[in-house]
Order: C-alpha cells, then structure tokens, then sequence
C-alpha cells in the first residue's frame, strides 16, 4: 500500500483552510481522522470502508469515505461560497470584472489567458474601494479573495463544477443524471456517487448549453443529443431535453485524450529530462524492448504514447489492447483489441493477439498493458527478435522482476534480460502540486548463475530535492555502449553519448521554438531520420 503522509496533511490544512474546516468537521461528526495520501495504490481496492484524503492539485482535495453506516462516497473538498454576504462579494467583484475585460486585448493560449485572469481580478480588487467590496462596504479577506479567484478560473479556464473530476487522474468516467446524481467510475474505489450538485435542472441545462456551445456542439430542444470532445481530449455525450432524459439532463464523460501528449510536453513539464527522452530516442531507433512501469495514475500510458514516434518511421508497428489508448502514427499499424463478450469460443484475449502478433511480423509489439499469461507470451516474442513495448504496475525493478517470475506470469528468471530498459514513473506531490515524474531509469544487463540474479543498472534518476534528472549512466550505460554503439558501428563506443546529447540538444530547442503538438513533433523526428540535421525545419 502507499505510505501516508501525516506531516503533510498538516501542511496542507494550513495551507488551504478549505481543508482544515472539512476535516475538523468530519473528525467531529465522526471521530475518525482521514489518512493522506500523496498518491493511491492499486491495493487500496481491497479496503472496506476507506477514509482517504488526496490532492489533485491546490486548492482541490478528494476524499472517499465510507463506513458500516454510509455508502462510499466521492467527496470533492475546494472552496466554495458559503453564504449570502459572499455571494453579493462575489457578484461585484465579478461584475467589475466583466467591466473592465472589454478593454483588454485577451490572449487565446490558456496558460496566458490564466494570468490574464489573475491581473483582470487584481485591478478589479484595486478599483472596488481599496478593498471595500459590497454596497455595504464589508472587507474582503485574504481567504474570501482566493476562493473568489478559484472560482472564477474554475467556471472561465474550466469547466465550472466538474473541473475538479477532470483534474482527478484516478477517473475513468462521470456519470451526470439531473441536477443531483453525479456519480463516477474511479480507477481503484469502482463506481461511487460524489458530493457534486447543480441545485436544478434549469441550471443544469443552462450548464450543458454554455459547455456544448464551448466545445462547437451547440445542444438544444431541436437537437438534444450531441457527442463532443471537451478541451483536455475527453469525450463527452450530453442528452439535453427532459422529453428525452426523463430524470433532467444527462451526460456521460469518458476521459480520454485524442491527440497524445508529446515528448517536448512532458519534458518542458520536466516529467523526464531531455536526455532521458534522447536516451529512448537511440533505444527505440535501435529495437530495444521497453517496459513502463508505475503505480495506477502514474501516467504510464502517456510516456507510452509520447515515446512511440521514436520508432523508424518505416516500421510496422503491432498493438494489442483490452481498452485502445495506444495512439501510433506510423502508416503501417495494426490496431487490435480483444473481444471479451460474447460466447466463450469467439473470445480474444490479450493472450491469443499475442499469438498472432508473432506470425504477423511487425518491427515492434506494444501491448497497453501487461496483467497476466500474456506476460510469458512478451518475453517469448522478444526471444525470437520482436521488440516489445509495454506498460506494467510495479515500482520497482525489484518488485517487477518479482511479479513477472511470479505466478501467474512465470516468466524464467533467465529470459529477464530480453527486456533491456524499465523505466519507472510515479505520481508526486510536490508543494501543493499533483506532479508526475519519471523516478528512474533502469538497464537489464543480464541473469548471472553466479550472482544468483539479474544485474541491473540505473542510468537515469530522479532527485526530488532539486526536481532534477541525473545521468547516471554516462560513460557507464550497458545498453548504449554494448547493445546500441556496437550495432551502430561506432569504433569507440564512448562517442554514443555524443549522438545522445545532439538528440538532447534537438528537443531541446523544439521546446524553446514552441513545437509541442504531437503531429509537429512526429514530423520533425521523421524528417531527422530520412535527412538528419538537414531535415529539421530549424537550426540547432
């Protein structure tokens, strides 16, 4: 299970006293102090009656609780108004807000439209009487000010009162039925009903109508169904007229990206340092088999999809999913997912697509995500030269070494070594920020009868100290010096990690050109494999 945190909910309380009144509240009513958790664990499943608290970003917590007498339930804790004299505080402020808007020239990229929004709340605070707010001339406090500034970014920048569902990482899918019913499917706790609420169907409708006008989905009486894809990629369903909906409007909201996120994003984000990305680069180029890992949440299927353009842009590319989220632009790409309804004869499973994958002969294999027997069937097809990718639930490299020679994957401690990189990735909080970073990197060199095990080493590590990658593996990497350098004809194969840092040197400046789409950055790798340099559309 994840280690709690309890320093850290008092640090969290203080700073958010949001927090620190739901918790006094709830330890009153109940008598039971919540745990804290920077992150949740996949074995948190097997609890109960949880009673955990955890951050999805300041000033937004989640708790999901549950006991002999309640239901578990998914409770949202972020501030929110809490009477009539706020209310009134709240309105002027955002009148004078509206007011002062139309004179300004509004930036359209979101993280300066956001700062925009910080200056327009800070003039309108200035212009309102030297803090005076109301009619009544009540002051503002510093509290009343960044609930006021949350709100408005939450109901402009988001989605007013689903953002915090959409900034959860633990959620698969909301369920909206009227006013009153929001309920969702949560990664680790299943389906739980949570404390979100629009007070009426009017105002629910209204929200739908604001939402899909947003998306370029407009709904309406005439047309009361519409299918949409909200601003972070996931994909909505509004069901609009109570004629249709009988219980108030609905919606579904299946969270999901369309466009991965790109290398350049996740590196500019520092979630891996440009030299890690560099790293893959030359591993992918030259068919090594590699293995996400992580915790649930962790974001191991985004640093999947953000590495495959890494792949030759010739290759013929496999997948094999349960749930397709895999995205691979290479033209010769053959999706497959498993069919597991129906009568047991037709099923497919991850096994069988596995099967098949070897007598299909792609260049490299990727299966979404690593469980079970599937497992063996991986390591037998980078036996026979199949690159394979993957992502798999271990922290690691000893815990996934464990889990792959264990029951029921029973992989021989032998056939280790024909997975050469792990990477390891895991959900951080850092100073009141929700943070995924890649942890380390990790080489297999290969099972030794007389070490008794697999010799393994860490190239890359994470120090969160500073919030910084080390290259732990220069002039020391097994991989580049002995698998890559020697197949890429290098006379000294210290000159790799030359070629390494140009790599370096080229995402680097795509991120200070602003190239972060994943179709622009797809391009500029494929043109440096047929061109070099010289393909790039920029200088170095």
């Amino acid at each position: 299970m994840a280690e709690r945190f309890s320093d850290n909910i008092e640090v969290a309380m203080e700073r958010n006293p949001h927090l620190k009144r739901y918790v006094n509240e709830f330890v009153k009513r109940t008598g039971k102090f919540p745990e804290f958790y920077p992150q949740l664990s996949r074995s948190m499943k097997d609890i109960k009656y949880p009673n955990i608290i955890y951050p999805v970003g300041d000033p937004i917590f989640i708790h999901i609780y549950g006991d002999i007498h309640e239901e578990r339930k998914y409770i949202v804790i972020e501030p929110r108004i809490a009477n009539q004299q706020e209310e009134e505080k709240y309105e002027v402020i955002k009148d004078k807000l509206l007011e002062i808007a139309p004179t300004k020239r509004i930036p359209e990229d979101k993280e300066e439209f956001e700062l925009f929004l910080d200056d327009l709340f800070n003039e309108a605070l200035g212009k309102l009487s030297g803090g005076f707010l109301s009619r009544n001339r009540i002051q503002i406090t510093r509290e009343e000010a960044e609930k006021f500034r949350y709100l408005l970014k939450r109901d402009i920048v988001g989605i007013g009162p689903l953002e915090p569902l959409m900034r959860d990482p633990y959620i698969e899918d909301i369920h909206i039925i009227g006013a009153n019913y929001i309920s969702l499917i949560h990664k680790i706790f299943e389906a739980l009903p949570t404390n979100i609420t629009f007070g009426d169907n009017i105002r629910l409708a209204d929200y739908f109508k604001n939402l899909s006008e947003r998306i370029g989905r407009p709904v309406s009486d005439k047309n009361p169904v519409v299918d949409g894809t909200l601003p972070d990629g996931s994909r909505i369903n509004i069901i609009y007229s109570p004629d249709v909906s009988i219980k108030g409007p609905s919606a579904t909201i299946r969270k999901f990206s369309a466009t991965p996120l790109s290398v350049t994003q996740l590196v500019n984000w520092n979630t891996f340092s440009a030299e890690i990305a560099a790293y893959l680069w030359l591993a992918l180029e030259y068919g090594m088999s590699i293995f996400v890992c992580g915790e649930t949440a962790s974001g191991k299927t985004t640093t999947l999809n953000s590495i495959i353009p890494f792949i030759k842009p010739d290759a013929k590319v496999y997948t094999a999913e349960d749930t397709p989220e895999v995205i691979v632009p290479h033209k010769t790409w053959q999706r497959l997912t498993t069919r597991e309804r129906g009568p047991e004869e037709s099923r497919v499973t991850l096994f069988d697509l596995l099967k098949a994958a070897l007598r299909s002969r792609p260049n490299y294999i990727i299966v979404g995500e690593i469980r079970g027997a599937e497992g063996a069937i991986a390591f037998q097809a980078m036996q026979t030269g199949h690159p394979v990718m993957s992502t798999f639930h271990a922290g690691d490299i000893k815990k996934m070494i464990q889990r792959f020679t264990g029951s029921p994957i029973n992989v021989p401690v032998t056939f280790i070594d024909n997975l050469n990189i792990a990477l390891f990735q895991q959900a951080v909080y850092v100073r009141g920020r929700f943070l995924r970073r890649v942890v380390s990197v990790v080489e297999i060199e290969g099972y030794y009868e007389e070490l008794g095990g697999v010799a393994t080493r860490n190239v890359f590590e994470w120090d969160p100290v500073s919030d910084r990658h080390i290259f732990r593996g220069m002039n020391n990497s097994y991989i580049l010096e002995r698998k890559i350098a020697e197949v890429a004809g290098y006379e000294d194969p210290k000159d790799i990690y030359n070629e390494l840092f140009l790599r370096a040197r080229i995402i680097k400046r795509m991120i200070e050109l602003g190239i972060m789409d994943y179709h622009a950055v797809h391009r500029e790798i494929k043109n440096f494999y047929e061109r070099g340099i010289e393909g790039l559309s920029f200088r170095l």
